[in-house]
């Protein structure tokens, strides 16, 4: 039995991990993975089946952990990532306008409706009107839903259906710098749904504070979060309707239990523990303060918090990602 296939499948698994170096030609694949008593018996000896040779189980075991090695490597950093995150900037800015109004749409409807409907009953939450309570919070949602929609739904377009992420990776840019440009793009996003949340905020009358600029990082920080969990989604996406799941099942309950709407304070124990451990809620406990004019507490903590969730959730992006393109 001819020892092609093996060797046809070596020389395409080292190829495709990326770590093993320069192509590998058939042969020596074969001469490299499969041990020599396994040859022997391949050329000589009856036809057997393929999983009966010897050196089968321990040569493909090999492989598969060369391929995982390949996988689970660190993220390789470059400047080249810049020309992707240029690139995603110049075909947005043909739809800048339409994107930031549907960007600014939806909090601002919470904010006049809830701020001044609700607030008519509810005087004050926190020490501040409830319209300013609530536009604290109308922030970070913003720049949260922004960067996750960018992440899944923009990204999986490019990636799935217009095929782009192949097309750049075939040139000399990594499947790496690509996921980092995404990333970097998601968040940079963000900070322009932070921007215009903020101009409304202050045309309403609240933020007039120096601290309130302090906003626009954070909202960048805000969009590496979540930015990184929508590439996660992105990874394992089969079509646009796998997106609905993260939406309904972790969006909407962290929107709900963070404190946009109301005081976590005021939630039962277990749920107002259970905020805690919630990035949105770390995020709005850094931009209500600010734009109230005042010093957050506890900064060193929500800024550690934030950055653990956005490095976590970028690099098991990173390496789903791998799996499912490189494989």
């Amino acid at each position: 039995m001819a020892p092609e296939p093996i060797a046809a499948s070596a020389s395409t698994h080292v190829n495709r991990a990326g770590s093993a170096g320069a192509a590998v030609r058939p042969e020596e694949a074969t001469r490299r993975f499969v041990p020599p008593t396994a040859l022997a018996g391949l050329r000589n000896g009856p036809r057997v089946s393929l999983r009966e040779t010897p050196g089968y189980t321990r040569c493909f075991a090999t492989l598969d952990t060369m391929i995982a090695a390949a996988y689970l490597r660190p993220p390789e950093f470059s400047l080249r990532w810049i020309h992707v995150w240029r690139r995603n900037l110049l075909v947005w800015r043909k739809l800048a306008i339409a994107s930031v109004l549907g960007n600014i749409a939806d909090p601002l409807l919470y904010m006049v409706a809830l701020g001044y409907g609700i607030g008519a009953f509810v005087p004050e939450v926190g020490g501040m009107k409830y319209i300013a309570f609530i536009g604290t919070g109308m922030v970070c949602q913003s720049a949260m839903f922004t960067s996750s929609f960018e992440a899944m739904y923009s990204a999986f377009s490019r990636m799935h259906m217009q095929r782009t992420w192949e097309a750049i990776i075939n040139a000399p840019l990594s499947l790496d710098d690509v996921m980092f440009a995404e990333w970097i793009w998601a968040a940079s996003k963000a900070v322009v749904s932070t921007t215009a949340i903020l101009g409304v905020i202050l045309l309403l009358g609240f933020g007039h504070s120096w601290l309130a600029l302090w906003v626009l990082p954070l909202g960048f920080l805000i969009g590496l979060t979540f930015g990184g969990f929508g590439l996660v989604m992105n990874s394992l996406a089969p079509g646009y309707d796998f997106f609905t799941y993260f939406f309904t099942l972790v969006l909407t309950p962290m929107l709900l239990l963070s404190g946009v709407f109301f005081p976590v304070d005021q939630m039962p124990p277990v749920l107002a523990g259970a905020a805690q451990f919630l990035p949105l809620k770390h995020a709005i406990d850094l931009a209500r303060p600010l734009l109230t004019g005042t010093v957050p507490d506890s900064i060193a903590l929500h800024v550690a918090v934030l950055l653990a969730y956005a490095g976590t959730a970028y690099f098991a992006a990173l390496v789903l990602t791998r799996r499912r393109l490189l494989k």
